[in-house]
């Protein structure tokens, strides 16, 4: 049995901002844990690296399923388009560890787990703008836009024109 796509209703930008937090912090959490755990076996950077490319393929279905409201799933042009956002997030997450062990030597895991998650948040906001006003921006349901037709019976001279929908 076949069932129909319908329309997604669109999503305005404090609803979204809120999935976007729900969803990719939600994920982001659950990667804070998982990235220490990983480093125990290779080192951090990598185990980084592989909890990003993980956790950024999810957080990209669910933002296209839910956050953005486009009613459907990301594809694999916007999986590449977020992996854009995904690497800078990547950067500044090695780097502020980088300045981190720069500072103490061996930091606690407390610290470890402040720094990355800070890092993490702001290059989330980042991530949610690039997402929502680049990569997520043609699959919402826009309004229409007004069209501009000429009053009928009259002469058309610039600045005589009206806004119809």
């Amino acid at each position: 049995m076949e069932t129909q796509r319908t329309e997604a209703e669109p999503v305005g930008p404090l609803a979204s901002f809120v999935r976007f937090v729900v969803c990719g912090g939600g994920v982001g959490v659950l990667s804070s844990a998982a990235v220490p755990l990983l480093a125990l076996l290779m080192p951090w950077a990598a185990a980084n690296a592989v909890i990003t490319v993980a956790s950024t393929i999810l957080c990209t279905e669910l933002h296209a399923l839910f956050t953005f409201g486009t009613g459907g799933r990301a594809g694999l042009r916007r999986h590449l388009q977020s992996a854009g956002s995904a690497t800078a997030a990547y950067v500044v997450t090695c780097a502020a560890m980088f300045v981190l062990h720069t500072v103490q030597s061996s930091p606690s895991l407390v610290w470890e787990q402040a720094v990355y998650l800070g890092a993490s948040g702001l290059a989330g906001i980042g991530r949610f703008l690039v997402l929502r006003l680049f990569v997520f921006a043609g699959g919402r349901k826009e309004t229409k836009a007004a069209t501009v037709r000429p009053v009928r019976g009259s002469r058309v001279r610039h600045g005589d024109l009206l806004l119809a929908r």
